[in-house]
């Protein structure tokens, strides 16, 4: 039987801070931008199903509302928990997002807002996801902020 335990990410940063190092801000899910988004999700869902169904010629057209409505409602009550806990802290030298996720700020290409979220792109092409923000604006203005004031190496 296998240990599970030491295969699930925690939902907060787990990297020790280097020397000279320190939190300057942190980021976590805010709950009504999360159920917002997942109302915008059931609402296309619903749409895409019926449309569909009318495509295919299915008389029961309403039951693509029905099916779409499910699947977002099971994913938003499953996923609810973890999504809204995911914190991620901006330290003068790094990002660090929930379990090792580490992102030296001198390797941040662009930050940039995305729907309700903050997507941060690095030099090398990697992306991370900053989910369900309230405010995606504040907090690329102090990831901006903090890269401009980079200092000493990442680890």
């Amino acid at each position: 039987m296998s240990d599970t335990s030491q295969t699930h990410t925690p939902m907060t940063p787990t990297s020790e801070l280097a020397d000279g190092e320190h939190v300057i801000a942190h980021f976590t899910g805010d709950t009504a931008t999360y159920w917002r988004a997942h109302a915008w999700m059931a609402a296309i869902a619903m749409a895409l199903g019926m449309a569909i169904l009318a495509a295919l010629g299915n008389a029961h057209i309403w039951t693509g509302a029905i099916g779409g409505l499910a699947a977002i409602a099971v994913r938003a009550f499953y996923l609810a928990s973890d999504e809204v806990k995911a914190r991620w802290d901006l330290t003068n030298r790094r990002l660090l997002g929930p379990g090792t996720r580490s992102i030296p700020l001198e390797s941040i290409a662009v930050t940039r807002s995305l729907l309700g979220a903050v997507q941060v792109v690095t030099e090398g092409g990697d992306k991370h996801l900053l989910k369900y923000q309230a405010d995606p604006a504040a907090v690329i203005t102090d990831i901006d902020r903090a890269r401009g004031g980079a200092t000493g190496p990442s680890s």
